[in-house]
Parts: structure tokens; C-alpha cells; sequence
């Protein structure tokens, strides 16, 4: 807290000297937008229908692609970490786990408990799996993350939702790019823009590819993104395709001596078998928006989903694909102080999956799947300073289990959820440009997932419970010094009941339990400051400063005769803090450096084993070649993990240890790497 109060004053002091010298300047000399956005102009689509952020009752943050791009452009960790209340582990390429607020720290190696969408088509699985990791950030324009089950138009979910965008801008231009680092670790990539009549056109191409630091690190995933738009003035459609490739190796986590003494190596159990997982998606979708008069706009969206994988692995191999698809309608209705918004998401899916050992058939099971999301939502306007939101959502899961493997005995059954609703109230009052303060409640939940359904025997599990949640929050937003500094403070509550607990049996054998009841609370602050800002050196210097202090904590919860009462939750980070700086000495040369700190994690519920915090540093150095007739060239280098600190990147809580092995708690993160790279940019392309 101490070093955070030295920065805030610091940031504070000098705005206020910055504005003293600047402030006549900054009319003329920044025509371009930096980092620092004025409150009252970031629009935002999440809480539909958009408006400024200055309006929303509600806490999200918005990422620009610069935002995404910032570091190396591999991982979605670098950004979704500099915001405050979100943490993201990354074990491995295609080993990540995201949570917000708390939600979703307890799931081994994925992301649940959060919604993610690209361009208003859902990506989360039926089985509540989202990995919004795997989009390359070339494609994207902008992620716009909501915490807490703040929306009901995006299915309540307990940690909230990431909405992923693609460019829709007017102009023609095309991105070529290649960069080169540590660990073999190459990437390349193109994208461009074409604007023929009242259509727009995008499309990126990426492939990356590592050869890891570990041991059975190796990588490669190629991906392309394209959407295209067709305007007119009573309708519109927008068609989006996505298409992933994937062959990933899996050292997987790490006891605490290998952690300590080989971080380079791979569980033996993998390495020895040369585990792997390896992957093919497509996902598409078409959006028609229709104005069907001057106050009511009705969009249906339409689309699909496939994926076939395989994972080879120690103790069994999984051969798994799925199917689905669905519709997602939103009708929207807007009077002068209202805006009425109802909608419905219906989402199908057949999901099939083989396990054999030594390719000699253990089990094979089929699962249909069927979620439906009924929406509403009510914006009221009873004077210009107030903007009140009401809404509500109806959920359901189902789940067919068929078995189709006959001896092991008939396991197949039906679960059905019962019908959930969740309110969501919000009131944003903002009695001046510069200044305002919003509360929200809201309930959330989350479905176990199909496996967590079943018994470690695969029986159905008859006493299994969705995990449901009440979030409150208070907040405000600040705009100071006229734009030169910005500021945004919330303060949560979520209790929860009937938390899902992932309980491992043995190394392979998962099953889901119901962990009672637990309290989550913490305050998120964002800054942003203006430092100086000049025409000629020392040119611009932003800063900017994100800080989480959370508390975490069992309330009711006893498993195999231990009572956790009291007991602060593992996984989740008592503290965290990103502090950036971004530098323009010159028109054409930017420096960032940004330095990040973890706090302490409990590795057990049991609360003995902690693992301690540590700093994180990063800087990157770029320049741009122009020529105002074919476009210009950035070149840029950068240095990861400055201090080669040794830390782990991701945490599995709970491991357990089998015979004589330690718990495999530990996923080693990078020692210090660089890397460097070209991009090219060409304007007017295919005008």
C-alpha cells in the first residue's frame, strides 16, 4: 500500500505541473488519441443499447487494439491482466485459466465461469468452457470486458463476460507483419480492409509457432479471422468466420523441486509419453439488423460451431468432437427516455467423445446439450443525470448422456436444471461532464459442466447444484484536468452458494461437489494520467496505474470431514498492481515499460501452502519509417521479464500427490526472452 500511495500522489503531482505548462498546448499539437480517453467518448457495446461510458451503470473496461498489441502479441494475458480485477495464468500456449473477480479459480486448466462473444456470437461451450485466448489479437479491434453477473443479455454468467470485436471501420489498407523471439518462437502474419460501395471487408491470417521453453513444449497454431459487412439504409448484415488449427505438446505442471531446480523440464509421466493435444475449429456466424422504423430495430443472429481434437495423455488418450449451433435474437425499442431491449439465445450441441488406452477402447459416451437464455432489459432516463437499468434473465441447461460403451454397464441418463432467473438492477448518475457514480446488484450463475454431472464411477449425479451468486457493487468515474487525468474506483461484494468445487480423485479423475457457501469482496482502481505532452522532445508520456486488493474467503464449506470456515479461497492473488508507462520522445518512436506485481496465493484449501508474490517487467522499444506514398514500416524489439525473475505463470490448486511424487502445483513461467519483429502497413488498398 505504501508504494501505492507514493505513485497515486505521484501521477496526481505531476498532472497538476503538466497541466500548468501544457494545457494550451495540447489543442494544437495532439490531434491523435492517446491512451488517455475522455470519459463522455468511450462508447461501449456491452451493456446494449452502446453509450458513453460515462452513462453505464455498471463496471466494465474497454481494450483498444493497441491495448492488445501492446507486448508481444502472442498471448491475451499481457492486456487482460493491466485490468484491475482480473487475472489471467497462462501454463502453457493452450493452457490459460481467466478469472474475474474471484470466479472460475478453482477450474484445472480452462476458463469457465465467463462469457465470451465475438461479434455478438457466442464462443463458450454448452459445458461453460471459453477460450478466448486462442483468437489472435491481429483480427481484433477491441475487447470490452464486463465483471460480475452484470449482463443480463450475455447469459448472468458468475464472472462475467469478454465481448471480442472485429474491425469495422471505414478505409482500405493492408498489415503485413513477422516477428521473431526466444525459444524458436516465429509468427507471421497479414491483414487488410477493403470498403467496395456500401460494403466493408476484413480479414487476417495469422500462424505462430515455438518450440517452448520447457521440455514437450513445442507449438503451432494458425488462424484466420474475416468478416464482412453489408450496409443499407433499413438493414444491414454482417457475416464473421473463424477458423483455428492447433497442435500444441503438454509439459504440464511441476513439483516444487522440478519448479525449483529443472523449470525447464516436463512431468516425466508426459515427456515420457510424448503428451499432446492437437485441434481443428470453425465457427461462424450472420447477423441481420433490420430498422423496421425510426424507434425499433430488431437483429437476428445465426450461427455454428464445430471442433474435433485429440489429446494424448499418460493415463488414457481422449478423442472427443462436437457439433452445434443456434440463434441469438435482440429487439431493441427507444422512446425519448426509455429503451426497451428483449431477446432470446438458444444454443445446441452434440458432443462425442472416445477413451482408450494403448488405442484399445475404455469408454465412449455421447452428450446432447441444450442452453436457452431468455432476455430483458429496461433503460430509463427520468432526467438528462440519471440513467436507471432494470433487467432479468431466464436460464436453462439440459444434458442427455447417452453411453455407448457396453461393458462398463448402461450409464446414460438425463439431467435437467431447474429454471433460473436473474435480476439485475443498475443506476448511473452523472451530474457533470467530468464526474459519475453508478450502483449495480445483480445475480449470476453457473451450470456444472457435464463431467462434473457425473460420479467418479459415471454414474449420473443426482445432488449436484448449479453454483448461483448476488453481486453489489459501487463505483465512479472521474475526468480531470480536462482529460489530462481520468480515474475509475469500484467497490464489490458477490456471495455466493453452492460453489462448484472441482474434487480430484486421482490424476485423471475429476467429479464436481457443492462447496457451500463463500464471500468474495475486494476494490479495483484504474488511473490514467497525461504526464506531459510536447511537440518536440521529451514529447508524450502517459502513465497509468491498475491495483486490486481482494478478499476472498469459505464461509461454509466442509469436504471428507475438514471444515474450511473461515479459510481464505487458493488461487486467487490477495493483491495485484500494473503500473505502465508510455513514452513518445519523438513523433515516430515509442518506449513502453510497464511492471506488474502478484501477491501471495494459497496453494490448498487447507490454507498451509502459500506462494509468494513476485514483480513482473516488461519493455518494448518501436519506430516508424514512413513514406507517404506506399505506407509505412514499424520495427520494434522488446525484452519480457527484464529481471529474470523465476515465478510460476500459472497455479493447479489442490494437486494431489500420487506415491512418492510431490503435488504438481507449479507451471514455470519464462525467464527473461526478447524478441523483435517488422510490421508493414499500406494505406488504400483496393479502393
Amino acid at each position: 500500500m505504501l508504494r501505492l500511495s507514493i505513485l497515486l500522489f505521484f501521477l496526481i503531482q505531476a498532472s497538476w505541473i503538466a497541466r500548468s505548462q501544457d494545457t494550451l498546448k495540447i489543442q494544437k499539437y495532439d490531434k491523435k488519441a492517446d491512451s488517455v480517453h475522455l470519459l463522455e467518448t468511450v462508447e461501449v457495446t456491452a451493456f446494449q443499447p452502446g453509450g458513453s461510458l460515462r452513462t453505464i451503470p455498471g463496471s466494465f473496461n474497454v481494450l483498444s487494439r493497441e491495448d492488445l498489441q501492446a507486448n508481444d502479441g502472442t498471448s491475451l494475458a499481457h492486456a487482460l491482466n493491466s485490468v484491475p480485477g482480473i487475472l489471467m495464468q497462462s501454463g502453457t500456449f493452450s493452457t490459460s485459466r481467466i478469472v474475474i473477480r474471484g470466479m472460475g479459480s478453482r477450474t484445472p486448466y480452462n476458463t469457465n465461469r465467463i462469457r465470451t462473444y465475438l461479434n455478438d456470437i457466442p464462443l463458450t461451450s454448452t459445458d461453460g468452457v471459453s477460450t478466448p485466448e486462442e483468437i489472435d489479437l491481429i483480427g481484433l479491434d477491441r475487447l470490452e470486458v464486463i465483471k460480475g453477473p452484470a449482463s443480463a443479455l450475455y447469459g448472468s454468467g458468475l464472472g462475467g463476460n469478454i465481448n471480442l470485436q472485429t474491425p469495422l471501420h471505414p478505409g482500405s489498407g493492408l498489415v503485413a507483419g513477422l516477428q521473431y523471439g526466444s525459444f524458436n518462437t516465429a509468427k507471421a502474419g497479414l491483414a487488410g480492409s477493403v470498403t467496395p460501395g456500401h460494403s466493408y471487408i476484413h480479414g487476417s491470417l495469422r500462424d505462430l509457432g515455438s518450440s517452448g521453453y520447457r521440455e514437450n513444449n513445442l507449438n503451432r497454431r494458425t488462424s484466420m479471422l474475416a468478416t464482412a459487412l453489408v450496409e443499407q439504409p433499413h438493414w444491414s448484415i454482417r457475416a464473421t468466420v473463424l477458423l483455428i488449427d492447433v497442435y500444441s505438446q503438454i509439459p504440464s505442471s511441476l513439483g516444487r523441486t522440478l519448479f525449483e531446480n529443472s523449470p525447464r523440464a516436463a512431468a516425466p509421466n508426459w515427456v515420457a509419453v510424448g503428451g499432446y493435444e492437437k485441434y481443428k475449429k470453425a465457427i461462424t456466424g450472420i447477423s441481420f439488423t433490420n430498422k423496421l422504423s425510426d424507434r425499433l430495430v430488431n437483429r437476428l443472429t445465426l450461427f455454428g460451431r464445430w471442433n474435433d481434437a485429440y489429446e494424448k495423455r499418460p493415463f488414457n488418450n481422449l478423442d472427443d468432437r462436437s457439433a452445434g449451433g443456434g440463434l441469438r435474437n435482440r429487439l431493441s425499442f427507444r422512446t425519448g427516455k426509455t429503451d426497451w431491449i428483449l431477446g432470446t439465445e438458444l444454443i445446441f450441441e452434440q458432443y462425442d467423445w472416445k477413451l482408450d488406452i494403448d488405442q484399445v477402447l475404455i469408454n465412449h459416451n455421447s452428450e446432447s446439450r441444450i442452453q436457452s437464455n431468455f432476455f430483458g432489459m429496461v433503460y430509463y432516463r427520468p432526467v438528462r443525470t440519471v440513467n436507471i437499468s432494470v433487467a432479468g434473465a431466464l436460464n436453462r441447461v439440459n444434458y442427455r448422456l447417452r453411453d455407448r460403451y457396453a461393458p462398463n454397464g448402461d450409464q446414460s441418463g438425463i439431467r435437467k436444471f431447474p429454471l433460473i432467473f436473474s435480476p439485475r438492477l443498475g443506476i448511473n448518475w452523472a451530474p457533470a461532464e467530468p464526474f459519475s457514480v453508478y450502483f449495480s446488484t445483480g445475480h449470476g450463475f453457473s451450470h456444472p459442466s457435464p463431467e462434473e454431472t457425473l460420479l467418479p464411477a459415471g454414474e449420473v449425479n443426482p445432488g449436484i447444484r448449479p453454483e448461483q451468486g448476488f453481486q453489489s457493487e459501487l463505483g465512479t468515474r472521474l475526468n480531470l484536468l480536462g482529460g489530462i487525468l481520468s480515474a475509475d474506483l469500484a467497490i464489490y461484494r458477490i456471495e455466493l452458494k453452492d460453489l462448484l468445487t472441482t474434487k480430484r480423485i486421482t490424476e485423471d479423475i475429476f467429479t464436481g461437489i457443492n462447496a457451500g457457501r463463500t464471500l468474495h469482496q475486494g476494490v479495483e482502481i484504474r488511473l490514467e494520467s497525461r504526464i506531459f505532452n510536447r511537440p518536440a522532445f521529451p514529447g508524450n508520456l502517459v502513465a497509468a496505474v491498475s491495483y486490486t486488493r481482494s478478499v476472498n474467503r469459505f464461509i461454509d464449506f466442509s469436504d471428507d470431514g475438514i471444515t474450511y470456515d473461515g479459510n481464505l479461497l487458493p488461487g486467487i492473488p490477495d493483491q495485484s498492481m500494473v503500473l505502465q508507462f508510455t513514452w513518445k520522445p519523438l513523433v515516430k518512436m515509442k518506449v513502453a515499460l510497464d511492471t506488474g506485481y502478484t501477491g501471495n496465493q494459497f496453494l490448498t484449501d487447507h490454507n498451509t501452502d502459500i506462494y509468494p508474490g513476485y514483480w513482473l517487467t516488461n519493455l518494448k522499444w518501436s519506430f516508424d519509417v514512413d513514406s507517404k506514398k506506399a505506407g509505412y514500416l514499424t520495427c520494434y524489439i522488446g525484452i519480457n521479464n527484464v529481471s529474470d525473475t523465476h515465478y510460476a505463470s500459472m497455479l493447479v490448486i489442490n494437486a494431489l500427490a500420487t506415491g512418492s511424487s510431490e503435488p504438481r502445483y507449479f507451471y514455470p513461467g519464462l525467464p527473461r526472452h526478447g524478441y523483435f519483429g517488422l510490421q508493414y502497413t499500406i494505406r488504400g488498398v483496393g479502393k
